[in-house]
């Protein structure tokens, strides 16, 4: 039976295939296993269904069934994984979930103001992308010594945490800048890392291309289920 917008299982999540933070989203989504409609968005033409309900007016933006709105990435992750957290995202091999947000801190507020920079300077400015860019490695450094001195693959251990999931993004956004430059860049473990997750296949079913939604468009139900 089809679902109509007031059932309370009926999830819509706005999202832009590439914009990090909405990455993110599909992939906490996906891994706990919670049914949603998906709504690809064009940004340069925002559905008006979206912007009315968020005022941010910017992917990601999750409609509950419950009428309740997410429209931040971390917030719409936590819920997620809070149903259900089968691959143990939210409960690390080592650390707790202070550490893991001291690290998401730390890439959302100090990291990635010199990714947008560096990926994006004519839309701010006066910024030098160079600047940004040499600024942005030190905490790519930052990381690879983490990876180093644990001696572990994944940054709360022997396994990807919610850490993992919710950096990677903005990792790889970085590193697809410039990627002759991130591949000779004193950083080996952070590389590993950065290829075992996106060469996942949670990571490849969270990135299949699908045509922005218009009013009207039948639901597109994700993640897609298959048997056997």
């Amino acid at each position: 039976m089809a679902m109509s917008e007031n059932d309370t299982d009926h999830h819509i999540l706005y999202s832009f295939r590439r914009c990090p933070f909405a990455m993110r989203s599909r992939l906490a989504l996906n891994s706990a296993g919670i049914s949603y409609e998906l709504r690809e968005v064009k940004l340069k033409d925002k559905p008006q269904a979206m912007v009315d309900l968020s005022a941010k007016a910017t992917v990601p933006v999750l409609k509950r069934g419950d009428g309740e709105i997410l429209d931040e990435s971390r917030d719409i992750m936590i819920w997620a994984l809070e149903q259900n957290d089968p691959e143990g995202w939210l409960d690390p091999p080592e650390g707790d979930m202070e550490e893991m947000e001291d690290l998401m801190d730390m890439i959302e507020d100090e990291f990635k103001p010199h990714l947008d920079r560096y990926k994006y300077s004519t839309r701010y400015e006066g910024a030098d992308p160079l600047f940004h860019r040499d600024r942005a490695e030190v905490y790519i450094l930052k990381l690879e010594r983490r990876l180093t001195d644990s001696g572990q693959p994944y940054l709360m251990g022997n396994r990807p945490s919610l850490a993992d999931m919710a950096t990677f993004p903005f990792i790889r956004q970085f590193a697809s800048t410039d990627r002759q430059r991130f591949d000779t860049f004193p950083c080996p473990n952070l590389r590993d890392w950065l290829n075992s997750l996106v060469n996942a296949d949670a990571f490849s079913s969270a990135m299949v291309k699908y045509d922005p939604w218009v009013p009207g468009d039948q639901p597109l139900w994700l993640p897609v289920l298959t048997s056997g």
